[in-house]
């Protein structure tokens, strides 16, 4: 069903929540004075132009113009949506989405979902304890020596041997069956027959960052392909932004210092019960940008683990090329190459931990892999071939975001090719027409609608001149509306008064507002707000006065010569 995040809900968890504490853990930030200053993370520079303001719960950059609250930043940073930026920021405050009405962007309602996906998850579990069939199950798992421990910290189970155990255990009425479809839990034959998807196998729970099942990954135990199955694409399940074991390692706390990235559930459960807790895997499908940000943000460091084979090879490279515009300042990578034949799982049992951790320390960092992939079939003897490794390495290269490994990185290439490789100028991103055209000569106005944003608690001030509502000026009835807001919400942040308005045209330009300098104390702000009021209230008497006057005295009603002596008189008096 579909639901509605009320916006009183936001404007709550904006209060609550810290944006310095939402973007310093991944883009590291600097105090400098009232705010903070960082290198921008949506385009490539050296001199730190990206400002978030603790006060205003706001960032900006002043290099390619972007600008948000905590919720835009975790959109644009961590490729979320909507809905899903704020289920991360409520979790982050220990806050409960609610779904009702009330206005708010709509937002389909998954908790049915993520409870038949649970259910599931238990039923699995409760038949690798049960089932008669599970003796198979439980012999596997020992042959791969994986102890009770493992499998409940995993929450292993078993999908029995049949095609309807799922569905006649959940599937009790229509509304059951639809979930378990939804879910991609079972399947619908072309003679319209349902039937389980999973089906004797080891199941493995695939879970989100926040604990929750969102799919399946399972093991085959007979004869039959294929020897693993993963649920499909399902409104929860996305294997392009899923790394199972992720969760795992975030909650254990043995992921901070590295994380290692292998290829299957099977050898995450075995480093695991080597008492190896830091490794994930993808699922079936090669490293995404979306991987990689949810990496980084667990850690600095990603160690890549990959057969030596071809396969392994060409895989490790197509990774390699996906993780180079992620090199952040303080991020590393490296890349290890396991014997032919051998997987993180066989290779672990038959020569220890020790050993395998003395393969990850000798693992091949990024620059040594980089260089030695390209120059596999290049004569670096030759001028020829080290002109080719120059023209192949410098379009990589400059993908890695500015920095020390940049840097670098064309410094190595200079040693191994003998050629100066200066730094190509990096292309800028195209700024919109609102980025290059000049500033906006300053109005009454604009002073209130930047003054109001800057302390939004300027709404409540008691006197407030009131000429102004008169004003036919450009965008009066915007301020009308965001002073009304303010006055019937009284704590109402910055960023909340911005997130509240449903134009997004209108929320980027308050936005850009929002971000311009105001040269005035912070106990100067009432002054400054009350005289662009009553400059505002002024502004209109004078354009009265100036249209009045445009017109013969003759046309004038008794109404309008009488508005025009009031008008006139007072400008003479003011003078």
């Amino acid at each position: 069903m579909a639901g509605l995040i009320p916006p009183e809900f936001i404007d709550q968890l904006l209060s609550r929540i810290d944006i310095v504490e939402v973007i310093d853990p991944r883009v590291p930030l600097k105090k400098a004075g009232r705010e903070f200053h960082a290198c921008c993370p949506f385009h490539t520079e050296k001199t730190p132009s990206f400002t978030v303001s603790p006060q205003k719960q706001f960032y900006h950059c002043f290099g390619c113009g972007v600008h948000g609250t905590a919720i835009g930043f975790l959109m644009e940073y961590d490729h979320l949506n909507f809905v899903e930026a704020i289920e991360e920021l409520a979790n982050s405050a220990g806050m409960e989405v609610p779904k009702g009405a009330g206005g708010g962007k709509p937002a389909e309602d998954h908790s049915p979902l993520y409870q038949v996906l649970q259910q599931v998850s238990d039923y699995f579990q409760q038949q690798l304890r049960q089932h008669p069939d599970a003796g198979m199950a439980a012999d596997y798992l020992k042959q791969r020596g994986l102890s009770g421990g493992i499998a409940a910290e995993f929450n292993l189970g078993f999908a029995p041997p049949g095609w309807n155990h799922l569905i006649n255990a959940l599937g009790r009425d229509q509304n059951s069956l639809q979930l378990l479809h939804k879910a991609g839990l079972i399947s619908t034959s072309e003679s319209g027959k349902e039937y389980d998807r999973f089906r004797e196998r080891i199941i493995f729970p695939i879970k989100d960052t926040r604990g929750r099942v969102v799919g399946f990954g399972g093991r085959l135990l007979g004869d039959g392909k294929p020897k693993y199955l993963n649920s499909p694409e399902t409104p929860l399940f996305h294997k392009g932004q899923i790394l199972y074991g992720l969760h795992e390692v975030r909650h254990g706390g043995s992921g901070k210092l590295q994380i290692m990235v292998v290829e299957g559930y099977m050898d995450v459960a075995a480093l695991a019960q080597f008492g190896l807790h830091n490794s994930v895997a993808t699922l079936g499908t090669a490293t995404t940008q979306r991987h990689l940000e949810l990496l980084y943000r667990t850690t600095p460091k990603v160690v890549f683990c990959f057969d030596g084979d071809r396969a392994g090879r060409k895989a490790a490279w197509k990774a390699l090329q996906t993780t180079l515009q992620a090199m952040k300042p303080g991020r590393e990578a490296r890349f290890l190459f396991l014997p032919d034949g051998e997987d993180p799982d066989t290779l672990i049992r038959k020569e220890g931990k020790e050993q395998f951790l003395r393969r990850i320390d000798k693992a091949l960092s990024l620059s040594e892999f980089l260089f030695q992939h390209l120059s596999a079939d290049i004569d670096t003897t030759s001028l020829d071939g080290r002109a080719r490794l120059a023209d192949l390495a410098r379009p990589l290269i400059e993908q890695v975001p500015a920095g020390s490994l940049h840097d670098l990185l064309l410094q190595q290439l200079s040693n191994l090719t003998g050629l100066e490789t200066r730094q190509q100028p990096r292309r800028q991103p195209r700024q919109s027409a609102s980025q290059t055209r000049t500033p906006l000569q300053r109005s009454p106005l604009r002073d209130a609608l930047r003054l109001l944003l800057e302390d939004p608690q300027l709404a409540s001030l008691e006197n407030l001149p009131s000429n102004w509502r008169q004003s036919q000026a450009k965008g009066i009835e915007l301020f009308t509306n965001l002073l009304d807001l303010c006055r019937s919400s009284p704590s109402i942040t910055s960023a909340a008064l911005i997130e509240r308005w449903p134009d997004e045209n209108i929320k980027s330009h308050l936005a850009k507002l929002s971000t311009q300098a105001i040269f005035a104390p912070a106990e100067g702000l009432q002054a400054e707000f009350i005289g662009a009021l009553r400059l505002l209230g002024e502004q209109h008497k004078q354009q009265q006065l100036h249209s009045l006057l445009q017109q013969p005295l003759n046309a004038l009603s008794e109404e309008q010569k009488s508005q025009l002596k009031q008008l006139y008189n007072e400008r003479k008096n003011n003078n």
